[in-house]
């Protein structure tokens, strides 16, 4: 029998956080692209109540960009936390891409929390 994994996952969601260290980012609005995978356990998913709704990362997404977080490291912790206390995952990875860090190139994090 085959072994089936589910993973939802939101790509690329673009969002302005009150996020920074630098005296010239705190109080101002900065951009973030977000991509959250998660691990389902149970394997086929038939049903809603099954699964995780997109709209429900896009919320806990935004919801975050609204606090001050100093460091897109801790606002992916944060974010892939709450995604662990919902019902069903096991696992998830959060990127978190700050586009205009540096003067060339995208820097970025990734973290990844699992349930014991």
């Amino acid at each position: 029998m085959a072994r089936v994994t589910t993973k939802v996952r939101v790509k690329e969601l673009p969002l302005l956080a009150d996020i920074g260290i630098n005296p010239d980012e705190i109080g101002r609005r900065q951009p973030l692209v977000i991509t959250v995978q998660l691990l389902l356990s149970g394997g086929a998913v038939e049903g809603i109540g099954e699964t995780i709704d997109y709209r429900r990362i896009v919320r806990a997404a935004e919801a975050l960009s609204e606090l001050h977080i100093p460091l897109i490291e801790t606002f992916a912790h944060r974010l892939g936390a709450e995604c662990l206390s919902w019902p069903g995952v096991v696992e998830a990875c959060v990127n978190v891409d700050k586009p205009f860090a540096l003067t060339r190139g995208m820097a970025g994090v990734e973290v990844v929390v699992r349930k014991d």
